[in-house]
């Protein structure tokens, strides 16, 4: 199974490897993308709110994030059970393609590329019980790694299979659970590659559906 490069997929609250506040609500990069994205569908009447785009090395936008519900607070542990969020992440189905300079190749996307980036979402916003900022980085690194290794074996055991309606089509995610919450990927018909990630919400209840004007999620 081909899947993306974690170069070429970072992880939604760390591009370039660093935290990027001022780029949360900003609507520009979505605007750029050369595919539709998608998020929870009208069945969800709660918060909706813009998270971070993903770009390759010569600006072109690969993935994004739209959160649903909660937003989530990664250093309050008090606050962790009660928070009820879902976040989608929509990756671009392309094809092994050099970069632009000629000098590289870019490997190919896949539904593997949209369950890491769902992993490693979710792991931004956990913060283990007991656990200080020091030893949390090298937790971070270790689950990183753990999560890119399950997300390169969707036939294996740790996932199960799980069917839900993107645009009004039944349509199988791979799915597993964890201490820290849920994660999940899957396939649209309009080429698109969809993970998710939460807690606090079921996923069995979820469906998703296009976006039809991106632009509402700034105001809101």
């Amino acid at each position: 199974m081909e899947t993306t490069s974690r170069v070429g997929a970072q992880a939604p609250a760390a591009e370039g490897g660093q935290q990027l506040p001022s780029a949360r609500r900003t609507v520009d990069g979505y605007l750029l993308a050369p595919f539709p994205w998608y998020g929870l569908d009208e069945a969800f009447t709660g918060p909706r709110w813009l998270m971070q785009v993903g770009m390759a090395a010569d600006g072109a936008v690969e993935h994004g994030s739209i959160g649903h519900g909660d937003e989530p607070s990664v250093r309050n542990e008090g606050t962790e059970d009660k928070e009820k969020f879902a976040v989608v992440v929509t990756v671009a189905g392309n094809p092994a393609r050099r970069t632009a300079d000629g000098t590289g190749l870019l490997e190919a996307t896949s539904v593997s590329s949209a369950a890491w980036l769902a992993g490693v979402g979710l792991l931004s916003f956990t913060w283990p019980g007991q656990m200080d900022h020091t030893l949390r980085d090298d937790w971070l690194e270790q689950q990183t790694e753990t999560a890119w290794v399950l997300a390169d074996d969707l036939a294996g055991d740790d996932w199960s299979t799980l069917s839900l309606p993107v645009d009004g089509v039944p349509t199988p995610f791979h799915y597993r659970e964890s201490e820290f919450g849920w994660v999940l990927a899957g396939s649209t018909q309009e080429g698109v590659h969809v993970g998710a990630y939460g807690r606090g919400m079921s996923a069995y209840g979820l469906g998703f559906a296009m976006i039809k004007d991106i632009t509402a999620y700034a105001a809101q």
